[in-house]
């Protein structure tokens, strides 16, 4: 992973070599993001970076052996730490980190989601185990195979159990010669404050409206769909990348029509509704309930005369104006409450058809 294969963040990345070039390379540093954002990318980019033969001003050559052997995740020196779960075809450590040197590569911006179905866990919980804490400290005791940095990537370091954070802990207040510790997170406050105090945290910025739609265009995501998706996921290109698989119109006809059965009171059409929203998939319902409450969120903008802060366009935005009119602050927190449960349950593997079906029944109370 290069700086280049990473979309934007040119002042993060500057800053980060800078601190390179002029031997200012903290042992601990913390690349703090939001879900689905380069948090992980930018740390294997600048892992990279740190250990390249030949460095550029702005990124690494690409080219050395370092280099290839970091974009295989195989170089002697890179080591990674993550979550795991149960899964059928992964049990030993060894057998997840050939599954990681697979998904990694295809993944620019994941979310542990993705490693989960990856991994076919089936929703089962995942952490950074007691195992993972004799391999991190298997790795303090080791020096560098090629007298440059050893490097440890953490990603979601919130997973972490007890053990795995005390053998963390002892790392950083007592960090091998040459040994630097990249940690990749989402959220702090299950992080012990012991190892935060003692990181340098760096900051991932969202990602903006243009930038997500210009990375749209240049997936061959045409100019108007990515105008209607950039301002549904907030920077999260992850999440981008899923709605664009399945069609922005689909979802608002989905949605459109599941509004009106919910407003009517239809029960019947509840149950082929429930139907249709079985055959989306997992994927599918994931997105169309994201859709939905972005919808809401639009709404309520609309509602409270600011329409100069709705992020929609187009078709979406004449929608959110006529959705508006049943939506107020007497049901909208309960809306999106219902709405973000549904969300969970789907991810649980719970059934899609008594999933919709109930959460049908809840908003035409609400709406009502």
């Amino acid at each position: 992973m290069l700086f280049s294969d990473i979309l934007g963040l040119d002042q993060l990345k500057k800053t980060l070599t800078s601190a390179v070039h002029n031997n200012h390379v903290a042992h601990a540093q913390l690349f703090l993001g939001y879900e689905g954002s380069a948090g992980l990318s930018l740390a294997w980019a600048y892992a990279t970076f740190l250990n390249c033969e030949n460095k550029q001003e702005n990124d690494a050559c690409g080219k050395c052996s370092s280099c290839i052997r970091y974009k295989k995740l195989i170089h002697p020196d890179l080591h990674f730490v993550f979550p795991t779960a149960k899964a059928k075809a992964y049990k030993e450590r060894e057998e997840f980190m050939k599954g990681w040197r697979e998904f990694l590569p295809k993944h620019k911006y994941p979310v542990l989601q993705d490693w989960s179905d990856y991994l076919e866990t089936d929703g089962k919980q995942f952490s950074i185990s007691v195992a993972e804490s004799r391999y991190i400290s298997k790795i303090l005791s080791l020096k560098a195979y090629e007298g440059g940095y050893k490097i440890l990537i953490l990603w979601l370091p919130e997973y972490m159990n007890a053990s795995a954070a005390n053998a963390l802990l002892k790392g950083l207040e007592e960090p091998p010669k040459n040994t630097i510790f990249l940690l990749v997170a989402e959220k702090t406050d299950k992080i012990l404050a012991t190892i935060l105090s003692r990181c340098q945290l760096i900051q991932v910025p969202r990602y903006s409206d243009q930038e997500v739609k210009e990375y749209l265009i240049s997936q061959n995501i045409k100019e108007e769909e990515a105008g209607e998706i950039a301002p549904l996921v907030d920077g999260n290109l992850n999440e981008a990348m899923k709605l664009s698989e399945h069609s922005q119109n689909k979802n608002q006809e989905l949605f459109r029509d599941w509004m009106r059965l919910c407003f009517k009171h239809d029960y019947a059409g509840f149950v082929n509704q429930a139907d249709v929203f079985h055959s989306l998939g997992k994927e599918g319902q994931k997105t169309l309930l994201m859709y939905a409450l972005t919808i809401l969120r639009e709404s309520l903008i609309s509602n409270f005369g600011t329409e100069q802060l709705i992020r929609t366009e187009s078709e979406t935005l004449k929608f959110v104006q006529n959705f508006a009119k049943v939506i107020d602050e007497r049901n909208i927190f309960s809306l999106v409450e219902k709405i973000d449960e549904a969300y969970f349950h789907l991810e649980r593997n719970a059934n899609s058809k008594i999933i919709f079906m109930d959460l049908s029944v809840q908003i035409a109370r609400l709406l009502r």
